[in-house]
């Protein structure tokens, strides 16, 4: 956390920083008001993309490496690669329209899936669902 607030604000200052130094350009140099605007301008947006980045962006949680899945044990429960691809992505965390993008199939079948995924699992919800697959040890 101090990491972030440190990086939070060191990159406040230095475009405090750059800002004054801008302003003085404009006062000494008497440089053009578009150019001094714009300048302000792809700074800000810059900075906006990078906050909205850092707030919206998800940490990937990786999976054990060293698992393996128990075709067996897939097929006992029925089911099929596709749904095992939904179910590794739910425990990573992911919604279903990041499911949908990841595996370039529509949300509504990212849904099918799911809906067939707990009924397989006899979970009721997502979590329900992840949980139950570890205790079968479909998942890591």
């Amino acid at each position: 956390m101090r990491k972030t607030i440190a990086l939070y604000g060191g990159s406040m200052a230095l475009l405090f920083g750059l800002l004054k130094f801008i302003e003085y350009r404009f006062y000494v140099y008497d440089l053009g008001t578009e150019v001094y605007v714009g300048t302000i301008a792809l700074m800000f947006t810059g900075l906006g993309a990078w906050i909205g980045w850092k707030l919206t962006h998800r940490k990937r949680i990786l999976l054990d490496p060293n698992f393996v899945v128990n075709e067996s044990h897939l097929q006992r429960f029925g089911i099929s690669k596709r749904e095992y691809e939904v179910l590794e992505l739910i425990a990573q965390g992911l919604s279903n329209r990041e499911i949908s993008e990841k595996l370039f199939v529509s949300p509504n079948t990212v849904k099918t899936h799911s809906s067939s995924l707990f009924i397989k699992l006899n979970a009721r919800r997502r979590t329900e669902a992840v949980k139950r697959a570890k205790e079968l040890m479909l998942l890591p």
